[in-house]
């Protein structure tokens, strides 16, 4: 049986950006209106789109050879990250971000107040 402790330990690793990809750099291209992590010759997005003070993430997307690997979870931190030292207000519509927001809920301090749930 595996102890709770174990199991708990296993999901942080999960929901915590790898230390292989804190290096890493995210690009805004603001041509196409998205986020953009290269990892290893593929490239990661989180597609956006921006309000005078406000962000919207609307699409995350890795590529398939990626998957499973902690990269949805890296560009997520470092956009989020992106719009704290920015001092733009997120709005999540993207269901990865909602998903990562609920998992740590001390990013709900960039989420604009409009889209909290009450």
């Amino acid at each position: 049986m595996v102890s709770v402790l174990k199991i708990i330990i296993h999901l942080h690793k999960l929901y915590v950006m790898k230390e292989e990809f804190k290096n890493l750099e995210l690009v805004k291209n603001e041509v196409v209106h998205r986020f953009e992590m290269n990892v290893d010759g593929h490239t990661a997005i989180i597609e956006y789109k921006e309000y005078p003070g406000k962000i919207a993430l609307i699409h995350t997307e890795v590529p398939p050879v990626l998957e499973g690997k902690g990269v949805a979870t890296a560009i997520i931190e470092k956009t989020l990250n992106y719009i704290e030292k920015n001092n733009l207000k997120l709005i999540p519509l993207c269901p990865m971000v909602v998903g990562y927001i609920k998992r740590h809920p001390e990013w709900k301090r960039i989420v604009d107040q409009s889209v909290i749930e009450k």
